[in-house]
């Protein structure tokens, strides 16, 4: 009972060969997966890198004023 007998190292190795191996729609869409998450990361990358653009203020734009 402790130890795992040959046909449950038969299902585990099937198991990761069709997740990880060959030419199938799983491993595709563990590559689409993959994709996702790395462009997710650089998004989140992205908006750290810029700066936050300053807020212009009423009191610090030019304004014109009628002198009479």
């Amino acid at each position: 009972m402790g130890s795992l007998s040959i046909w449950h190292w038969l299902i585990v190795i099937a198991v990761v060969a069709l997740l990880f191996g060959g030419r199938g729609k799983i491993s595709d869409l563990m590559g689409d997966v993959a994709k996702g998450v790395k462009s997710f990361k650089k998004g989140l990358a992205d908006d750290d890198e810029q700066p936050p653009k300053p807020i212009e203020s009423k009191a610090t734009s030019p304004e014109k004023t009628n002198v009479g």
